[in-house]
């Protein structure tokens, strides 16, 4: 089985995947000679090597031996899609478009978050131990861009270009001048019918557009307010999250979230009302998209008396006390019932000067909790 890795690893060098499996710059790449031997592999055989290596190689870095089965030709990619399965139910990231597909249902997904002061810069890891100090694989980068009345985070799959109109772009947090409110916007529909908010700076992006596979727009998915403290009490941040393309009763039983499963590859202007990237496109959903929102809201922390502060249990992933800790849960105003409130879909907090955790779970994506976390980082004037 190594020896097989090895070659199909010499055999991809200069190929890259040229569909839903890789970020769209890919489109620039050269093709893949579907007549070669690779291609030529008895379809059982081919399934039976892939699902081996799938199976073997299940964390990073081997784990790029998987990447590199769905690089070698189109017949490939086909199978190891299809063999592949969402974060929902591995709990692996493995294909880029793995950040914006929701996370495991019955785990905490770990990530961490490294601070650049200097250059306003963030960057999302995936978690490779459970020590807090690996070196984990790079996932996102985000950088903070002020305006007079607003900030903008640009969130990219490569931290040398964060610019709007790059095929790297996969979508921005944009904050009011108090940095009480929020907006996610992600880069392309998260759902089929999603609505796209006109802007000047979106009219600028499609400007400056070299290509139509660029996937630049503002889709607004998440809203993110942080309760005013006008009174200057003590205590922590209180938030509120209105998640819109993620329906309330997608955290409940049987309940189903959109999942992209790959990026789109044509311009903005001629989307079809009817997208064909998402996993799930059953009435069930549709119904529940026109419904409500999932609502999420940060867990109340108690008052510990012997340490004179607030404490929340963050099982040893968070060890520096900072108001911008926090974890979130559903809200009751999803009026469901059970445990599904007490559940904790993201948890965020501080383990160094510049080293934050990032754990997340079904129904948000690594890149919905990644725009959310940064939220904290926004000075807030008047919620302190």
């Amino acid at each position: 089985m190594s020896a097989i890795r090895s070659m199909i690893i010499r055999s991809r060098s200069h190929r890259v995947v040229q569909d839903g499996s890789a970020p769209p710059q890919v489109a620039e790449s050269r093709q893949v000679d579907d007549t070669s031997c690779w291609a030529n592999m008895p379809q059982e055989l081919l399934r039976e090597v892939i699902m081996r290596i799938e199976e073997s190689e299940n964390s990073w870095p081997p784990r790029k031996s998987v990447v590199a089965c769905a690089g070698v030709c189109r017949t490939w990619r086909y199978i190891t899609k299809d063999l592949v399965k969402v974060p929902e139910l591995s709990g692996k990231l493995t294909f880029p478009i793995s950040v914006k597909q929701p996370g495991p249902r019955d785990i905490l997904l770990q990530c961490f978050i490294k601070r650049c002061r200097s250059s306003q810069t963030y960057f999302l890891y995936l978690s490779l131990t459970n020590a807090l100090t690996d070196d984990g694989k790079f996932l996102l980068a985000a950088r903070k861009c002020r305006r007079p009345t607003f900030t903008d985070y640009i969130i990219s799959f490569h931290a040398d270009d964060m610019s709007k109109g790059s095929s790297t772009y996969v979508g921005k947090l944009r904050s009011n001048f108090l940095g009480t409110k929020f907006t996610v916007f992600d880069g392309q529909p998260p759902h089929a019918g999603a609505k796209m908010t006109k802007s000047r700076s979106n009219r600028l992006v499609n400007l400056k557009q070299v290509s139509p596979r660029v996937p630049a727009g503002n889709y607004p998915v998440s809203h993110i307010s942080y309760e005013l403290n006008v009174l200057g009490s003590r205590g922590p941040r209180r938030m509120h999250c209105v998640l819109d393309s993620i329906p309330a009763t997608a955290i409940g039983p049987g309940g189903m979230a959109p999942t992209q499963t790959e990026f789109s590859h044509h311009s903005l202007d001629v989307f079809p009302s009817s997208l064909p990237f998402f996993r799930s496109k059953s009435t069930d959903l549709e119904n529940s998209l026109s419904g409500t929102s999932l609502v999420l809201r940060n867990k109340a922390p108690r008052w510990h008396e012997q340490l004179q502060c607030w404490c929340l249990n963050f099982h040893g992933r968070v060890t520096v006390a900072s108001v911008k800790n926090f974890q979130l849960v559903a809200s009751q105003e999803n009026r469901l019932t059970g445990a599904e409130h007490e559940k904790i879909i993201l948890q965020f907090g501080k383990v160094g000067k510049d080293l934050f955790t990032m754990d997340y779970r079904y129904p948000i994506s690594a890149f919905q909790a990644f725009a959310i976390c940064l939220s904290s980082f926004d000075t807030k004037i008047a919620c302190e």
